[in-house]
């Protein structure tokens, strides 16, 4: 069993990482002063792993309930947030209370933005499901829905009080779904980690063919990366901008192909390397690394380019509304080698243009 502790104060937390775990989660949470645990997840995860998680829970002696929405990111809205608040009233949850994310990012963020906001704040738990969520959206407390008119854009900072890996759920998961979590361990290595990069680039085969040993590396070494950038910068104030390379272009094309089109890992592929291309166009990055970069992404069948149908400015108009823009300006998060990025604003629309075509 690997353990990465977030280091947050009094709200620090233990993100646990192994196989076989969710059959022992309710034995973990017997350790927390939980008066009531609802499972919020989505049909397809609830099918598979409703009854471990439910048995377990039940086994150390709580009376769980479970809530189940749709499955897609088009479901993580605040329809379906209303909905959960009012089965949390229906069964009179109380402050101790706690919620557990079983699913993937959708189920994680939307849980825990339930989880923030239901009586001011409740305790939540995260056991996520797909290899995005375990690298990713499970870590550093973002959660949020989405509007129509830009992802994420409601939600708030709100920590769990314990992330909960089983990378043996990976083994039910789609390969498009094992991809989209290969771009953001990628992404990791070309802001923060070469080494881990290179690992990407070279044993491609034993990743493709779901070698454990493999994956427990890789997701340990991603959610380092993140508990570190987290602990020191938990709200975005500086550092953990770094850790949306990728997302400004990726977020847009999401919201302008109205989140059904590409899924989030697959947008955010075609965002580092077209993010990449702006920094080599500007300078910063040497047309050696932009290339690594999508070779890397490519060799894992990973799209890399902006689909013709896509109009740049169109794009540009979501970037403008994205909530990382400041001032009026967009952000970008721009590659000056692989292991290290630098934050850049004020970018002239043409040359992002330029990037885009």
């Amino acid at each position: 069993m690997e353990t990465v502790r977030v280091n947050l104060g009094e709200r620090s937390y233990d993100i646990v990482i192994d196989s076989g775990v969710l059959s022992n989660i309710g034995e973990r949470l017997k350790g927390f002063d939980f008066s009531k645990v609802v499972v919020i997840s989505n049909p397809t995860v609830f099918n598979l792993y409703g009854d471990v998680v439910i048995n377990s829970l039940k086994n150390a002696g709580f009376e769980p309930l479970h809530v189940i929405i749709p499955d897609g990111e088009e479901y993580k809205n605040y329809n379906q947030t209303y909905q959960i608040l009012t089965e949390l009233l229906k069964n009179k949850l109380d402050r101790k209370s706690c919620l557990i994310a079983l699913g993937g990012g959708v189920i994680g963020d939307i849980t825990g933005f339930v989880a923030s906001i239901y009586m001011r704040g409740i305790h939540f738990v995260q056991a996520p499901t797909t290899l995005l969520s375990q690298v990713d959206s499970s870590v550093g407390g973002k959660t949020g829905v989405n509007h129509e008119l830009g992802k994420n854009m409601i939600g708030t900072f709100y920590q769990p009080r314990l992330v909960w890996i089983d990378i043996d759920t990976l083994k039910t998961l789609p390969k498009r779904q094992i991809l989209c979590g290969i771009a953001e361990i990628i992404k990791y290595g070309v802001i923060w980690d070469e080494e881990l990069f290179n690992f990407m680039e070279n044993r491609r085969d034993e990743i493709l063919n779901l070698n454990m040993d493999a994956f427990k590396f890789i997701i340990k070494c991603s959610c380092e990366i993140k508990a570190e950038v987290v602990s020191r910068d938990e709200r975005e104030s500086g550092l953990r901008a770094i850790l949306n390379y990728g997302h400004t272009i990726g977020h847009a094309i999401e919201t302008e192909t109205g989140y059904s089109r590409f899924l989030h890992g697959e947008a955010i592929a075609i965002g580092m390397n077209l993010e990449a291309w702006l920094s080599e166009i500007m300078g910063f990055l040497n047309k050696k690394d932009a290339l690594k970069i999508k070779a890397v992404i490519d060799s894992y069948g990973l799209p890399s380019e902006l689909p013709a149908d896509l109009n740049a400015d169109k794009l540009i108009s979501h970037m403008k509304l994205d909530k990382k823009v400041e001032a009026g300006e967009m952000k970008f998060i721009l590659p000056e080698k692989i292991g290290k990025v630098k934050i850049q604003k004020g970018i002239d629309i043409e040359v992002i243009r330029k990037a885009l075509s």
